[in-house]
């Protein structure tokens, strides 16, 4: 994680979260996170191919030129970038990954602008992960932004956390697993045919790093 909203939402969804997988919904306190509303989402996981934006902080809004409220998540990239994403989500969705994006946005044949995306499990009603507390976050805030609709997302680079160390089910089936490790103590450079990713074993990195 690069961007301090990004690493202040990740220490507070870790207190929250304890020794448990991930926190409730209802635990998230707004006043508790107040000064980074504008850049935080909540979002509904109705399917494995819809996630819903149910609310978005204005900065977003402002940021991309774009009513975030209401669209599915994987519509913002292309199809081969959307299912990069899906896979990611599903693994948050089953193992309690927290998952770290940074995409490239631009209007048609116009300059383009880096963010920062972070997606925190959650659990709702039931005990299934089905919503995603997350922040955007510009990495470079060129002047231009805000003023035209950024109406091409790239995906760049997505990032695995995993809180616990490890994935986790294996957290809870293999008694040796420690329940929680406060800093990440190695990283290690994961290779697919089309992106390059990190897998971080451990919690929050220092920052200005990973």
């Amino acid at each position: 994680m690069k961007e301090a909203v990004s690493q202040a939402l990740y220490t507070y969804w870790n207190g929250l979260r304890g020794d448990r997988l991930v926190p409730k919904r209802f635990e998230i306190e707004p006043s508790s996170i107040a000064g980074h509303l504008p850049d935080t989402f909540i979002l509904e996981r109705i399917n494995p191919s819809l996630l819903r934006f149910r609310l978005a902080g204005t900065r977003i809004g402002d940021a991309f030129g774009i009513d975030f409220r209401g669209l599915n998540f994987f519509d913002l990239f292309n199809p081969g970038d959307a299912s990069i994403i899906r896979q990611q989500v599903a693994l948050s969705a089953t193992d309690g990954a927290v998952s770290v994006f940074e995409i490239a946005a631009s209007r048609a044949a116009g300059p383009s602008a880096d963010f920062e995306i972070l997606l925190l499990p959650l659990s709702h009603m039931h005990e299934t992960i089905d919503r995603f507390l997350g922040s955007i976050v510009p990495i470079n805030s060129p002047d231009w932004l805000g003023t035209v609709a950024l109406t091409e997302r790239k995906l760049l680079r997505h990032d695995t956390i995993w809180p616990n160390g490890a994935p986790g089910a294996l957290v809870e089936t293999d008694p040796r697993q420690t329940p929680l490790l406060p800093t990440i103590r190695s990283a290690r450079i994961v290779r697919s045919h089309r992106r390059e990713f990190r897998v971080y074993e451990g919690g929050l990195s220092d920052a200005g790093h990973g």
